[in-house]
Formats: structure tokens, C-alpha cells, sequence
């Protein structure tokens, strides 16, 4: 049996201009509350931002736009997957049908740029391949649907998408089984693109089995870290404050993390992320004991506040361990 009354989602997001970078290249956006009416969406999107790709800040608005525009019919398409054959159905189309028209609408959409922001050239010069022109652009993306019954997210290229399960296990299911070498990465701007996007998909059976919090992040922050193991700290330690003091406070805090994370990675940052709220607590009893005299805690804002994780200048804090996804959750390339 379906669940129909998923709590809504909140979300959180922001973007960080890297160290001694002329512009921001990334692109990131947020709609929808989770509902059957309203899907949320979330995507963000990370400009390669060199010579050879000058317009690629252009290029990763026109990821996120496109995805978000192709992702609010599935998200609507997904209101009555608990119908026999419609779940199958969708899958389908999520693995095969959506990463091709959502490469063919953002090619579409760099190409109509270029045409109306064509460069100064000699007359002569002859006119450049398309391919020529979407290398312009070049980007990753990733992006992700959420509603009441289905969870399902595909990414090109770098960046990472951070899940923490219901029971509190915290996976990657989008990491690719090889990591990128250096800055080399797969682009909406590459042949065939559609053919490297990874699908991970996860119905959603039971209200109580959606996942806590949903991670959406460019490579600026996890390149902040020594290690994969400090960006799987940095992510259970949000899970933790989220948990303990509720989103307005991170909300506050989250552009001071972003900073010091970009001042290490040298790069763009930005982080979206949608977070269950848990159920209303039980009235509390009175307490009866004294003042807490412990040590004080730093501010929200405070940067050594930041959740878990450790960037490459401090040593690791502990955070909770990782895990599988639920059986019935798949990842597809």
C-alpha cells in the first residue's frame, strides 16, 4: 500500500564563488515541496569554466533550467505510479528517454545562444562544427526528483549526490566506480552524451522509509576534503544538526561552510539538499535540574561549527557509518 501523506520537504542551498576565480560557474535551483501535486526538484550544475569552454556558466544555466523543466512533467507523470505497469513504465523512461531529450533540449538551447551571440570573426573564417560551438558550454549536472512515492536522480560528470536512509546510512549511489583523474570529467558538450548519465532510482513503499536528507553537491566541496571519507563525515554531520537544531540555523550557517570549503578546494561550491522534516516530539516534562554548566557550544554561523568532515587542514571528527541503499533501489549508467 502507497502512502499518501509524506510530510513536505525543506530545502537548503547556496553557492560560493572558488578563490581567485573572475566568475561563479555554477548553477543550482530548487522547486517543489514533495507533494503529488508538487514534485520537488533539485539540480545543480558546474561550468568547466576554462578557456575552451568560456561560456560554460551559460551552459550550466541552461542544465539546470532544462532539467527542471523536463523534471516537473515526470515528477506530475509520477502522481499515480502505484497504478499497475506505470512504475515500469517510468523507469523506463527515466533511464533511456529523459537523459536524451534532456542532452537534445540543452543542445538546443546553447545552440540558439551561440546563433544569437555570435563572436566577431573574419569573413572568411569558416563556420565552426556544432560540436565546436557546445564545447563552449560544457558542464556537468546533476539532478533529482522527489515525491511522495518515488525518488530518482541522474548525473554527468562530477559532483556528488549524497543520500542518508531512513535508518541513517549514508550512501553515494551516483559515485562512479572509477573517480575522474584531475579535472577530466564527462560534459553535456560530449558526443553522445546521454550515454554517461547515471540514473539511480528509488521507490518510495512506505512514508517511514524515505530518506532523511538528500545531498546535491559540485566537486568544489568534496575536492575541500583529503578524502571521500571527509565529504561522508561533512554530509552525516548536516544530517546530525539537522536533526538537533532544525534547518533555520544550518540555513544561516551553510555560506560560511561553503566559503572555507572553497578556500581548499580553490574551486566553485555549491550544495542543494532537501531534508525531511521529522515527526512533531512529545511534549517534553519539566526539567527540575539545574543549569547545564558543560562547555559552550560555537555559534551556527561559527565556522568551527561546521558539520562533520574535515577539510585538509584538520584532523577527521567521527561521524555515523555508511551503508547500502534499500534492496529495492537501483543505480543504472
Amino acid at each position: 500500500m502507497v502512502t499518501l501523506g509524506v510530510r513536505r520537504w525543506e530545502t537548503l542551498s547556496g553557492s560560493v564563488q572558488g578563490v581567485g576565480k573572475h566568475h561563479n560557474q555554477d548553477w543550482y535551483d530548487c522547486q517543489g515541496t514533495g507533494s503529488g501535486a508538487d514534485p520537488l526538484l533539485l539540480a545543480v550544475a558546474d561550468g568547466h569554466g576554462s578557456a575552451v569552454h568560456a561560456r560554460s556558466a551559460v551552459g550550466a544555466r541552461f542544465a539546470v533550467d532544462r532539467f527542471l523543466a523536463l523534471a516537473a512533467g515526470f515528477g506530475r507523470a509520477a502522481h499515480d505510479c502505484h497504478e499497475p505497469g506505470r512504475l515500469t513504465r517510468l523507469m523506463t523512461y527515466a533511464r533511456d528517454d529523459f537523459p536524451r531529450t534532456l542532452v537534445h533540449e540543452w543542445r538546443r538551447e546553447a545552440l540558439g545562444h551561440w546563433d544569437r551571440n555570435r563572436p566577431v570573426t573574419e569573413p572568411a573564417a569558416p563556420e565552426p562544427e556544432p560540436d565546436e560551438k557546445l564545447v563552449l558550454y560544457g558542464t556537468t549536472l546533476i539532478g533529482a526528483v522527489l515525491t511522495p512515492w518515488l525518488f530518482v536522480a541522474w548525473q554527468l560528470g562530477d559532483g556528488d549526490l549524497a543520500v542518508v536512509e531512513h535508518d541513517g546510512t549514508l550512501s553515494r549511489p551516483l559515485a562512479p566506480a572509477v573517480e575522474d583523474l584531475g579535472d577530466e570529467t564527462e560534459s553535456l558538450c560530449g558526443r553522445e552524451a546521454w550515454r554517461a548519465v547515471r540514473m539511480h532510482w528509488a521507490p518510495v513503499f512506505e512514508e517511514a522509509r524515505a530518506p532523511r536528507l538528500v545531498v546535491l553537491s559540485t566537486d568544489g566541496l568534496s575536492k575541500s576534503f583529503a578524502s571521500g571519507d571527509g565529504y561522508r563525515e561533512f554530509v552525516a554531520g548536516l544530517a546530525g544538526r539537522l536533526a538537533a537544531e532544525g534547518s533555520a540555523g544550518v540555513r544561516r550557517a551553510l555560506p560560511a561552510w561553503l566559503t572555507e570549503a572553497s578556500r581548499y578546494s580553490g574551486d566553485d561550491t555549491t550544495l542543494t539538499a532537501a531534508v525531511r522534516p521529522p515527526e512533531p516530539p512529545a511534549p517534553a516534562r519539566a526539567d527540575t535540574s539545574g543549569p547545564d554548566t558543560g562547555p559552550a557550544e560555537p555559534a551556527p554561523d561559527d565556522p568551527r561549527a561546521a558539520p562533520g568532515g574535515t577539510h585538509t587542514h584538520t584532523q577527521p571528527s567521527p561521524g555515523p557509518a555508511g551503508g547500502d541503499p534499500d534492496t529495492e533501489r537501483k543505480t543504472e549508467t
